[in-house]
């Protein structure tokens, strides 16, 4: 059912490609998809990851940022997906070991054939993992460097920042020069990805913070409310049980909400 209306999202923004269709009814649609999300959060999901990474994307940057691309909103739901496996950052090389992949490596002719076949597979694969990395795993990396882990810790997080959107950027347009991105009709999509890539590295810092790192804390607070008056106007367990559950989330305890947890 959730799949369901999310392919309903999906194909609204198709129809409307080129133009943004997040009208008010639209972006409620999206907020109550995630509500519902939420209403399941600490249990086994029976929705593919896909789906759900669909909607994050549509919230965050359909909705959030008014974008007009669906080939994008549809790009990067598939990227996200990909990165469940940790081989997509560390593909094998020519021995079958997991290694790092390297600006370098995607330059330099030698190297670039112990990874992968053509350079479209190549520079496309780097740009990816620069706006994964840049985007899902930045947040994490900035509150490392802001609790002061490592010397030089600005300037070394800046840097970090600056080389990933400047290589992936670049990879990204010369992934979009070879035929195979015509041949695969990427390359208004690879385009887009290179000339906005930092707004979609804001938009995944925006999700990573509040739906695959972190959690949504207003929308886990009214739910934890919501829970809680409902078992006082019916004395129901369950209720409570779920609104116990939420405040353990956002690290509420008995001293912080004794009506809570009084039996």
């Amino acid at each position: 059912m959730l799949e369901e209306r999310i392919a309903e999202l999906k194909a609204v923004i198709a129809s409307n490609d080129g133009s943004n269709a997040a009208d008010a009814r639209f972006a409620r649609a999206v907020d109550e998809l995630i509500s519902a999300v939420y209403d399941d959060i600490g249990r086994i999901r029976e929705e593919r990851p896909r789906a759900l990474f669909d909607l994050f994307v549509i919230k965050v940057l359909y909705v959030g940022r008014g974008s007009r691309h669906a080939d994008v909103i549809d790009y990067l739901g598939a990227l996200l997906d990909a990165y469940l496996y940790a081989r997509r950052l560390f593909p094998d090389d020519a021995a079958g070991r997991p290694r790092t992949l390297y600006f370098s490596d995607v330059l330099d002719e030698r190297r670039r054939i112990e990874f992968f076949d053509d350079r479209f597979e190549a520079y496309r694969t780097y740009a990816d993992n620069a706006l994964f990395l840049s985007g899902v795993f930045a947040p994490a990396a900035q509150r490392r460097h802001a609790r002061g882990r490592g010397p030089m810790r600005g300037r070394r997080a800046g840097i970090d920042a600056g080389y990933y959107v400047s290589t992936g950027k670049t990879m990204y347009r010369m992934a979009a020069r070879q035929r195979e991105a015509e041949r695969s009709a990427q390359r208004d999509t690879l385009e887009r990805l290179a000339d906005c890539f930092e707004v979609y590295a804001d938009a995944l810092n925006e999700m990573s913070e509040r739906y695959i790192m972190g959690f949504d804390l207003a929308l886990l607070t009214d739910k934890m409310l919501d829970g809680y008056n409902r078992h006082r106007a019916s004395g129901e367990r369950a209720p409570r049980d779920d609104a116990r559950y939420l405040a353990s989330r956002l690290r509420i305890d008995a001293s912080s909400f004794p009506e809570l947890y009084r039996d």
